[in-house]
């Protein structure tokens, strides 16, 4: 017979390897998500410690695997998605969008614990030149196919942002104009569709004036 404590420790452990179940959005983090269904460019500007990595990651790991929670007003894919997390450097990339979706990098046993479900997580391969980053994730889909989550960095440079053709990129802070643009491109032929969050550090940045100057209903500002 199954104990009390076994049963507590296996609810801990379920929630544990399946954090998106537990994701309630407040509001700020709602009206951002809820942005995307009419908005091709989205960003989450806010100060630090405020939820604004989670909630991209949240809707990265939704998009990716197909699980929409009930009430779900945002943008749907209906199929497996190809998506880019990206960082300014490397290591950052590893210790923020990365951990978030993933999990801890120095524990691959606990990879799984981000907000992609643990039994969605199919398979990865790990960067190049520095310790537990990853370069590509396969994702089940609810749909019964495969998505793809690869992480990259400004600080490769925009040649290292060409030729490839995505649903969406998330930028998990602020990136120089000519990698956001190059990003933005390669979602182009699929309808266009970016995230950015970030504490705007650089004031009034080229990036932070495309967001405040548009006014033709194609980006949106939380």
């Amino acid at each position: 017979m199954t104990s009390a404590l076994e049963l507590a420790h296996e609810r801990l452990r379920r929630a544990r390897e399946n954090r998106l179940s537990l994701y309630k959005p407040y509001k700020k983090q709602t009206l951002f998500h809820e942005a995307g269904l009419k908005h091709g460019e989205r960003v989450f500007m806010a100060g630090n410690q405020v939820g604004k990595t989670t909630a991209g990651a949240a809707e990265w790991a939704i998009h990716l695997t197909g699980h929409y929670p009930k009430g779900w007003q945002g943008r749907r894919f209906q199929r497996p998605v190809r998506f880019w997390a990206a960082g300014v450097t490397s290591q950052s990339t590893r210790d923020n969008p990365q951990r978030t979706l993933i999990g801890p990098p120095s524990d691959e046993m606990a990879w799984g614990t981000g907000t992609v479900p643990k039994l969605c997580l199919l398979d990865w391969s790990r960067a190049r030149g520095i310790a537990n980053a990853i370069d590509t994730v396969k994702i089940r889909h609810a749909s019964g196919g495969i998505s793809t989550l690869s992480f990259k960095s400004y600080e490769m440079g925009r040649a290292k942002w060409q030729g490839e053709t995505l649903d969406g990129v998330w930028f998990d802070e602020e990136p120089p104009l000519d990698i956001y643009t190059e990003g933005l491109t390669r979602t182009q032929a699929r309808g266009l569709f970016s995230i950015l969050t970030f504490t705007p550090l650089r004031g009034a940045s080229d990036v932070v004036r495309l967001f405040l100057n548009e006014a033709d209903g194609q980006f949106s500002t939380i």
